[in-house]
């Protein structure tokens, strides 16, 4: 009875929590990230924040991780979704150049994003 009863737990928290290494669908994005704040691991320790808004504006500030003295803390710009991947583009981050991000599940509120250009990283979901 009780292996019955824990294995019934379990599956039903496997069904309730995204699979690891499933690729996040275009759906997938708007409901798991769309309107959330996503903090990405930094390489150097700490967390930066992303907010992507309903409206299509995405911001972020990095200022808790003392970005203001390799470029400007905080920017904004737009977000938007190609396929299976979220794009964004910010004012002057990586000088406005527009980014697209595969992203797949690692973890319940974790993704792992890999960047157009190869770079790889992961964020975490808060909500």
């Amino acid at each position: 009875m009780r292996i019955a009863l824990a294995t019934g737990v379990a599956l039903a928290l496997c069904a309730a929590s995204p699979a690891q290494s499933e690729p996040l669908s275009a759906s997938d994005i708007e409901r798991e990230i769309i309107g959330k704040r996503i903090y990405l691991a930094a390489p150097f320790g700490g967390e930066f924040p992303l907010n992507y808004l309903a409206n299509g504006e995405v911001n972020g500030d990095g200022q808790a991780l003392g970005l203001g003295r390799f470029m400007q803390p905080r920017d904004r710009g737009r977000w938007w979704i190609d396929a299976d991947r979220l794009c964004q583009q910010f004012e002057t981050w990586y000088d406005g150049e527009p980014m697209c991000f595969n992203l797949t599940w690692i973890g319940p509120d974790q993704v792992q994003w890999i960047r157009n250009n190869g770079e790889t990283g992961t964020a975490r979901i808060e909500g």
